[in-house]
């Protein structure tokens, strides 16, 4: 298998002196593709951090990632920005949906904005897939949380990245459809080939992947 996702010492620090806080302290980490794995971790451990750094959204103080073999640690802001619309998928407890935008053109704005054409019948094989066929031209707010979450899952997905970050996608949501949710995203990412890393205190979910790290107080302890 091939490692996608890698850690090497990766370090994150705020302030200093008496007031250093180590959110992320030497972490070192190996995710395969199309693996599934949750990261765990009590709220203020590190894990949201950690999940930031892996998708290029934040630079580590010390440390490296490396993306599909490649070290990201020189790249510049430009490049970070074009591996995040073409290699990663977002998931975020919010949805983050435009909302004068319906279900279809929420989904495919990503791939718009980065100037590719829309692969159509994929995204209609996504919406079908996660219950969202007769929804495409629904506004945010005539759908339910859990239909806005899987619209926001949809749009992680049809730009056809290699990895899926979920930061506690279920946090909003009951748990009833925060379960039915979760049953989707791993379908889908096992279905369209994806690596996926979600963050979460849920027990229930945690179970779901094929690996689970703990992280405490910065570090990785299992």
């Amino acid at each position: 298998m091939d490692i996608i996702l890698e850690t090497k010492d990766l370090c994150k620090y705020y302030g200093e002196g008496e007031n250093l806080v180590k959110a992320v302290d030497k972490v070192n980490i190996q995710i395969q593709q199309g693996e599934f794995v949750t990261i765990v971790g009590k709220s203020g451990s590190g894990k949201s951090t950690l999940l930031h750094m892996l998708g290029a959204l934040d630079r580590p103080t010390s440390g490296q990632v490396w993306l599909a073999g490649k070290n990201i640690e020189g790249f510049s802001e430009d490049a970070l920005a074009k591996i995040r619309r073409r290699k990663i998928g977002f998931i975020f407890q919010a949805f983050n949906l435009v909302p004068s935008l319906n279900v279809w053109e929420n989904v495919v704005l990503p791939i718009g904005l980065d100037g590719r054409a829309v692969d159509v019948d994929f995204v209609k094989d996504i919406l079908k897939t996660l219950g969202l066929d007769g929804k495409a031209r629904n506004l945010p707010n005539t759908l339910s949380g859990g239909q806005q979450q899987r619209t926001a899952i949809a749009r992680a997905i049809a730009a056809k990245p290699s990895i899926i970050l979920a930061d506690e996608p279920t946090g909003n949501l009951d748990s009833k459809t925060g379960d039915e949710v979760m049953a989707l995203l791993k379908f889908s990412a096992k279905k369209y080939g994806q690596t996926l890393v979600v963050i979460t205190h849920d027990e229930d979910i945690a179970q779901m992947a094929d690996r689970t790290i703990i992280i405490e107080d910065g570090k990785v302890v299992k």
